[in-house]
């Protein structure tokens, strides 16, 4: 049985021969009788092959003694929610977010919506399928939920509806999910929206909604600019990650919306612990200090964040590569209070999405994420580590390696799924100083790999 589908944080694989029908009931019954759920909400995102999965997944629930909550076509926020808010026992979102067409996979939570991943329980799920299977003395009972109404109410209890301002907002959601929970939004807001195929669509005619590629980013920026619109906003396929255009129709990189998001947020609490990935960080820990926040550094990945939340109690979360967690979303990462809030602030205080990011990037240009295919990571790694660690201020190894000096630092870190290795530099107001150690440092990894 070919169980290459299953990864280090949730399901991912190609239909039919790595993910189908059959497959997916077995992993329904060994759900079960890994996390002893009786309860368990099921969605699905826009994929052709999403309703024949999730219906052959419920039958292997039901099968196995679980009652299934089916609350059908929605994004991966819907599971998150459902679960917590309605006290079931698991949540099991089929969806295989922005991989190809012909893909598909599964992201499984246990209780209060916490995340079920390789170091606690999602391998056992797999080592269970190939065994044999008997039914529940009693199967499990099936019923449909909605929940958008009660999902709608908690994204609008993130924001004061009384000071949010007119003003027209392009949305692309990249023919996934995000255009019903827009509709849905819209009779209570008072934004005019300009809507990018929003049309739900698992054909994906206008391409794999992924937004972090820059080429499907020209019409959402255009678009802006056409529309004289106050910025734009795109969504991933199952919209747990959105994506900003300021009202110039630039692309913001994800590092300034953390800060700017845990800066609005603490702003309504008064202070807290804001959780941070490592890649990126001097951005984020000043707006955190200055807004009476106290930041706490985490691996690098939903299932470490949200786990660090838990352990700290933090009101917010975020990661530069556009995931925002939020405490009262059971700690789990929503694409669309992080716009609800950046409107907010808009509103609020009167100045444009450019002129609020504009003084962040000054004060600490970044390069952004770099990839590199490398042959030896650990090898090159430590090598960049001997080299540059002894005239460091500060060097750890809370995600990769991260060197800092006193006016400018770089993380280096191993992908998980892939030989290659991510460089993210940036300093301090120096944007030619972040640009010089960039090609400095690219040079070098490029010389330790030939050698």
């Amino acid at each position: 049985m070919d169980l290459s589908c299953f990864k280090a944080y949730d399901l991912r694989g190609r239909v039919p021969d790595q993910l189908n029908p059959a497959l997916a009931e077995r992993i329904g019954r060994a759900y079960v009788e890994v996390t002893g759920a009786r309860k368990v909400i099921v969605g699905y995102d826009i994929r052709l092959s999403s309703p024949d999965i999730a219906d052959a997944l419920s039958s292997g629930l039901m099968a196995a003694g679980a009652d299934v909550f089916d609350i059908g076509l929605c994004g991966t926020e819907h599971v998150y929610f459902a679960t917590s808010h309605y006290r079931m026992d698991g949540g099991i979102m089929v969806t295989a977010s922005h991989n190809p067409k012909d893909h598909n996979g599964m992201k499984m939570v246990a209780s209060e919506s916490r995340p079920i991943s390789s170091d606690n329980g999602l391998n056992d799920i797999r080592d269970r399928v190939p065994e044999p299977f008997a039914n529940a003395p009693q199967q499990g009972r099936y019923e449909t939920l909605d929940v958008m109404d009660a999902y709608i109410d908690h994204l609008l209890g993130y924001v004061d509806a009384t000071s949010l301002k007119p003003m027209k907002i392009v949305v692309n959601a990249g023919n996934g999910g995000a255009g019903l929970v827009v509709d849905a939004l819209e009779q209570h807001l008072p934004f005019e929206f300009i809507k990018l195929h929003h049309e739900p669509d698992g054909n994906f005619p206008h391409g794999v909604p992924n937004p972090i590629l820059p080429e499907n980013r020209a019409i959402t920026a255009e678009t802006v600019l056409n529309h004289q619109a106050a910025m734009g906003i795109a969504w991933d396929g199952d919209f747990d990650r959105c994506f900003f255009f300021d009202e110039t129709g630039r692309f913001i990189e994800g590092y300034y919306i953390v800060g700017l998001l845990a800066d609005q947020f603490l702003r309504k609490t008064g202070g807290g612990k804001v959780i941070h990935d490592p890649r990126l960080t001097w951005n984020t820990l000043d707006l955190v200090r200055a807004a009476g926040g106290e930041p706490v550094e985490s691996k690098t990945g939903h299932a470490f964040i949200k786990q660090r939340m838990r352990d700290e109690d933090a009101v917010y979360g975020g990661e530069m590569s556009a995931h925002h967690y939020f405490r009262d979303f059971a700690y789990c990462d929503s694409g669309m209070i992080p716009w609800l809030l950046v409107a907010e602030r808009l509103s609020q205080s009167g100045q444009s999405l450019s002129s609020l990011i504009d003084a962040r990037i000054e004060a600490y240009p970044a390069s952004g994420e770099i990839n590199r295919t490398i042959d030896n990571p650990p090898k090159v790694i430590q090598a960049i580590e001997e080299a540059y660690g002894p005239d460091a201020v500060a060097v750890n190894h809370i995600d990769g390696l991260s060197v800092e000096f006193e006016t400018w630092r770089f993380n280096l870190r191993m992908s998980n799924t892939e030989p290659v290795v991510r460089l993210n530099v940036e300093s301090r107001a120096d944007k030619p100083l972040m640009e010089t150690k960039t090609e400095e440092l690219l040079a070098v990894m490029e010389r330790l790999n030939n050698s």
